[in-house]
């Protein structure tokens, strides 16, 4: 997604190597093997993206050899403790046991939903902790800073544990760009420029939120460009790359969050291993034959039809796949 989004000559450090990052990807069997292959090239700029907020020891070792831009390591680890969200309308959060409520149990070093469960008694984990549960709409604002301020860009509706997908629990699995409640943008803009000026936040980053009709409700901040990018391109005509790139110069670039279009798009995950044969009209495209484990990602769908999440699903249920004997 980055490397299109970039409109330029890049060279893409990718887990996967998929069929469409052909001719400018290095791949890796872990984030410590991409690191690795990017301190192997010429001295340039970097921009990384999902689960290295989670590894600021990575971004250091990147930073000693490329130029960030993205947010620096003591950033990372500053915004992702979050005892420090309490000032953002933040849910409660606890790591002893709570007496009363609705809790969820989220790692301290976490993405996606991965590892995210509903909690009822006992001991709380090494490395989780508990937030309470919030109910409401989950979303989440795609926002710019300059290490002062910022502006949101856009708005998306998060897709959390469909089966249509693949995914269950509080798995995400795409996002989705429709009309958005009144009220929200606003919280999201005081919010976003909240962030950036107490953290330093500069360029694209997110803000996961549960709206309940009142309240934005500050579940977590990633501070990296986000998954829901294409979307956000998409449906507020918005050039997010260069964004980022001015938020990373210490400029607020200029945007207008005004909805135009819907738009979205999926991540189909297997609920079995199965075996892909040629896929067209996806991103993230596997190799023709390529045995794909249940729980892991096969591809991603997009759209840009007036029933997003419809047109996701129908797109779902038209691809083959083969269960390998």
């Amino acid at each position: 997604m980055l490397a299109d989004l970039a409109r330029r000559d890049v060279v893409a450090f990718d887990l996967f190597g998929d069929v469409d990052l052909a001719g400018r990807r290095r791949t890796g069997a872990s984030l410590t093997a991409l690191v690795d292959a990017a301190l192997a090239e010429p001295r340039g700029e970097v921009v990384y993206g999902a689960s290295f907020e989670n590894h600021p020891a990575l971004v250091e070792r990147l930073a000693e050899r490329h130029t960030l831009l993205g947010n620096s390591p003591a950033t990372l680890r500053a915004v992702r403790d979050p005892e420090r969200l309490r000032a953002f309308s933040s849910p409660r959060m606890t790591f002893t046991e709570p007496s009363s409520g609705r809790w969820v149990c989220k790692p301290l070093r976490g993405g996606g939903g991965i590892r995210v469960r509903d909690w009822s008694s006992g001991a709380i984990p090494a490395g989780t902790y508990l937030q309470e549960h919030t109910d409401g709409l989950a979303c989440s604002a795609a926002a710019v800073g300059n290490g002062r301020d910022a502006v949101v860009a856009g708005l998306t509706e998060q897709l959390i544990g469909l089966r249509a997908f693949g995914v269950g629990g509080y798995r995400w699995c795409g996002n989705i760009v429709t009309p958005m409640p009144a009220g929200l943008l606003e919280q999201a803009r005081e919010i976003c420029s909240g962030l950036a000026g107490t953290f330093g936040l500069r360029g694209l980053f997110g803000v996961d939120f549960v709206w309940d009709g009142q309240t934005a409700w500050t579940l977590e901040v990633n501070p990296r460009p986000t998954a829901s990018l294409e979307a956000i391109e998409a449906a507020y005509g918005i050039d997010v790359f260069e964004a980022h790139l001015s938020g990373c110069a210490g400029e607020l670039p200029r945007v207008d969050p005004t909805f135009l279009r819907p738009a979205g798009k999926a991540v189909l995950f297997a609920t079995q291993d199965v075996v892909v044969g040629e896929l067209r009209g996806v991103r993230d495209i596997p190799h023709p034959g390529e045995r794909i484990a249940a729980g892991r990602p096969i591809c991603t769908l997009v759209t840009a039809e007036n029933d997003p999440l419809a047109d996701l699903t129908a797109q779902a249920a038209g691809l083959c796949m083969e269960v390998p004997a």
